[in-house]
């Protein structure tokens, strides 16, 4: 770190207001990248005070320097910068910004695109449709924000369609811009992809940031949490335990009457936080807040009854249960196991299939039940070799 950094973001303001002040008026492009590439190694309480350093910094002579310093994007320092860009805007300033959208780098058009979230431009609108679904989630998260502000509603339609795509990342494509442009009329628009997908994982860890799990209808709280459990540590980070509530969700769960959906949910939990907690995979990387959030909540789910929740477990195992295949990860009861070899589901029958085989109760007739109704070769070949 240089000794100017080390100053902008120290403690003395004889120290940061200097630099501070150069950065803004010269601009220091190159001390500016160096705090953006500094990002992840500063805290947050630094980050803002150097934000407000930097804004006091900013005035009506030196605010045009902003724009050499929109080849380096950081959320941290978004807020200061276009703030000020749109405090003093005039028309010279939108061609600028409207020239970066179309032809700066990826950090440039995403300041610009917040930009316009303010400038309604309607200059910008194709631009801020071009870039609305690409790969850059910085980007394309203030693209829409933009759209939204705008009123547009064309892309918020292309995404709806998306959803009944058959290609699964077109569909996660659509639930990102949906969750973005933060319209809840979709909400259950989205949660009937989630469960036609096989990303339902990635789709319902979209979903708590347009509406939070305590307010949706109870089994449809009950089957996203479900599905999140299930990508929590693969599809999405620990760290978002905290944005899905997770804690309070679990307690008032287990503040409820049991029922059969709630057994499964429970059982599958306690066993997701058992494994985040005994694999160090999993927490190495995590900051001291999340490491104990992941282990509070193992022992909040530590009191369980598994040998009940079980047995409460096994009504979901029918073939038009959300939760089937989880339910059968927990049982013990054949029975109600071969009577899903007859579904026209061929992956659960497989799945039945397998659980049969763990159980040790897998007969040749139980194999031949299940034949009869599968079509997809890939499938009879995995059953036969079982």
């Amino acid at each position: 770190m240089s000794d100017k950094l080390k100053q902008l973001t120290g403690k003395n303001p004889k120290d940061f207001e200097p630099v501070a002040y150069s950065l803004m008026n010269t601009p220091d492009v190159d001390l500016f990248k160096e705090l953006i590439d500094k990002d992840d190694f500063l805290f947050d309480f630094v980050k803002n005070n150097v934000a407000k350093r930097l804004e006091k910094a900013c005035n009506k002579n030196n605010y045009p320097n902003l724009i050499k310093l929109l080849k380096f994007y950081s959320p941290s320092y978004e807020d200061f910068i276009v703030s000020n860009l749109v405090k003093y805007a005039n028309e010279d300033l939108t061609d600028q910004m409207l020239e970066l959208l179309e032809n700066g780098n990826d950090s440039e058009k995403t300041y610009c695109a917040k930009y316009f979230e303010y400038i309604n431009d309607p200059l910008a609108l194709d631009l801020l449709k071009k870039y609305a679904f690409c790969e850059n989630p910085s980007l394309s998260t203030n693209c829409i924000y933009a759209l939204k502000a705008f009123g547009d509603k064309d892309l918020y339609n292309q995404a709806l369609v998306k959803l009944n795509s058959d290609d699964e990342f077109e569909q996660l494509s659509g639930v990102k811009f949906l969750v973005s442009y933060g319209d809840r009329t979709c909400v259950s628009d989205i949660i009937k992809a989630v469960e036609n997908s096989s990303l339902a994982e990635h789709l319902a860890s979209e979903l708590p940031y347009l509406i939070p799990l305590n307010e949706l209808k109870n089994k449809e709280k009950l089957y996203i949490l479900n599905n999140i459990i299930n990508g929590l540590g693969e599809v999405s980070s620990l760290s978002q335990s905290f944005d899905f509530e997770l804690y309070n969700i679990f307690e008032e769960i287990l503040n409820s009457d049991l029922t059969p959906e709630t057994a499964v949910v429970l059982l599958n939990a306690a066993d997701k936080f058992d494994t985040l907690t005994e694999n160090d995979e999993y927490l190495f990387d995590e900051s001291k807040e999340t490491k104990q959030e992941i282990f509070d909540i193992k022992k909040l789910l530590s009191v369980l009854n598994r040998e009940e929740l079980k047995e409460l477990s096994d009504n979901e195992l029918n073939q038009n249960s959300p939760y089937v295949f989880t339910a059968l990860e927990y049982t013990s009861n054949s029975d109600k196991v071969r009577d899903l070899l007859t579904s026209s589901n061929q992956t659960l029958v497989l799945k039945s299939v397998e659980i049969l085989k763990k159980l040790g109760e897998l007969s040749s007739s139980d194999k031949n039940s299940a034949l009869e109704n599968i079509s997809d070769e890939n499938i009879t070949n995995i059953i036969l070799a079982l």
